[in-house]
This record gives C-alpha cells, structure tokens and sequence, in this order.
C-alpha cells in the first residue's frame, strides 16, 4: 500500500514563503522516470520516544526530518507504515498522509526543515497485536525542478503495547525476619479482545525502598507465570514499600507497580 499526499504543502523561508501541489500518483514503485537527487536525514519520531498505547489511547505524533536538494526542495512529506514493504503494508499512519511544513534553511536554500502531525487512536488503528514493533518512516520530497524521490526506510519508529502491574506484600504489619510474600500480576493490552490479558513468561524485577529513602533497590528477577501472575518470598527487615518493576521488550511497554508499603516491628 502506497500513499501520496494529494495536499498542498507550503516550505517557509525567512522573506518568501512558496506553496507546491504534490501529484496524486500513488501506486507504482517508481512513479517518476526522472527521480530527484533530494536525500533525507535526521528523521525522528515522537522525540525519539517510544509510542505505548492502551486500548483506548490517543495521542499526537510528530515526525520531523530534513530534506535536502540541489535545486531546493518545494514539498515534503512523511508518514510511518508497517509490514514487509510499502506495497504489502499491513498498518498505515495516517492513512491519509498529510504534507509536511517546511522551513528553507536560512544559510542553505538546498536544505528545508520539515515537520508534520497526526492524531493516533489506538482502537482505531490497531486491531491486531501484530502491529507492535518497529515500523518505518517513508520520506519524500518534490524538488524545484518537479522530480520526486521516496524513500521506503528513512526513519523508523516503535509501537508498544501498554502494561501494567500489580503488587501486594503481605502479612502486614510483620515480624523482623519473617517472610514476606509478594504477589502480583503483568498485564499488557491486547489490542484484539479489547482487554487487558497476562503476560507469561517474562523477567520482573521485585524492588524495595527503605523508608525515608526516595531510591529503589532490586532484590531479585523473577518470571511471570500463568496469566502473567507474580510471587516470591523475601524476609522483613525494616520498614518499607515493595514494588515489581517490568523493564518491557521490543513489543511491549515498561511497567513500575505502586510500593507497597509493609510495617516491619
């Protein structure tokens, strides 16, 4: 699946401002006989951060790249795709791309600054879980001479199911150096049932934090059970909070469940 922006996109410069329309040809691999020597670098998204999502989340995501040209650049565009390439995209955000908005670079009319945003809603866009991963920007530009180039991969982006944790130390309050029993569980979104399912079989560290202390400490790694479900044991030897910490995978969010505080007499 291929997208060309059919909108006008406007490049800025300090004292002159120029407005291109960019062709609506749209399905060939190569849609130009006369392809342009514009190159692209510095593509980021969403500041570098990855994009986690729940079930109902929306967010506004920004790609910011620049595009440069012999002849100047007069449009640019961008948009994030997924799948084994642009023509057998199984996920396209946005579905319809708009152009960027460029800034010619004041010292260099062959380099223009480019940005454009989309909203993202995740039980919109996301309806399966095979979407979480990497997925890659496609960049093109228009240059002043009305060549065109695309490249597939110019940036890529990560999409994370959301997680979530839950911690209970118990018995509390609790004798010095008897056990403790922490329990817990990791979920993350399962952007097909529409819920939140278990996630087994994962590393999970247990952390404690003395009372008075604002630092946390790993006591240990433990792996997520069935259904995502926690437990361990460790011993009481002053007051404190517990808390399970999931350091999260190329699909799937981090997670820090609340402290637990537990009173050790």
């Amino acid at each position: 699946m291929r997208i060309r922006p059919v909108v006008t996109v406007v490049c800025l410069a300090t004292a002159l401002s120029a407005s291109a329309s960019i062709p609506a040809a749209a399905q060939a691999a190569d849609r130009s006989a006369a392809p342009s020597d514009t190159t692209f670098s510095n593509v980021v998204v969403n500041g570098g951060e990855d994009i986690v999502l729940g079930l109902t989340t929306r967010k506004t995501i920004t790609i910011t790249w620049t595009a440069t040209d012999p002849d100047g650049v007069a449009a640019s565009w961008a948009y994030l795709w997924h799948g084994p390439n642009t023509d057998d995209a199984d996920g396209v955000l946005p579905y319809y791309a708009p152009a960027g908005t460029c800034t010619v670079s004041p010292t260099d009319p062959t380099t223009s600054a480019c940005t454009v945003s989309f909203g993202v809603d995740a039980a919109r866009s996301f309806g399966h879980n095979g979407l979480a991963g990497t997925w890659k920007v496609l960049a093109g530009a228009q240059d002043a001479s009305d060549d065109w180039t695309e490249i597939d991969a110019a940036g890529t982006a990560q999409f994370k199911r959301y997680a979530k944790l839950t911690v209970n130390a118990s018995p509390e309050p609790v004798q010095k150096g008897k056990t403790i029993t922490v329990t817990g569980k990791l979920t993350r979104a399962n952007w097909e049932s529409g819920t939140y399912t278990g996630y087994q079989g994962r590393s999970v560290n247990l952390q404690f934090r003395k009372k008075g202390s604002t630092t946390y400490t790993t006591l240990k790694t433990i792996t997520s059970g069935s259904g995502g479900a926690l437990k361990t044991t460790t011993k009481a030897r002053t007051d404190g909070y517990f808390r399970f910490a999931f350091p999260g995978t190329v699909t799937t969010g981090s997670s820090t469940a609340a402290g637990d505080f537990v009173d050790v007499r």
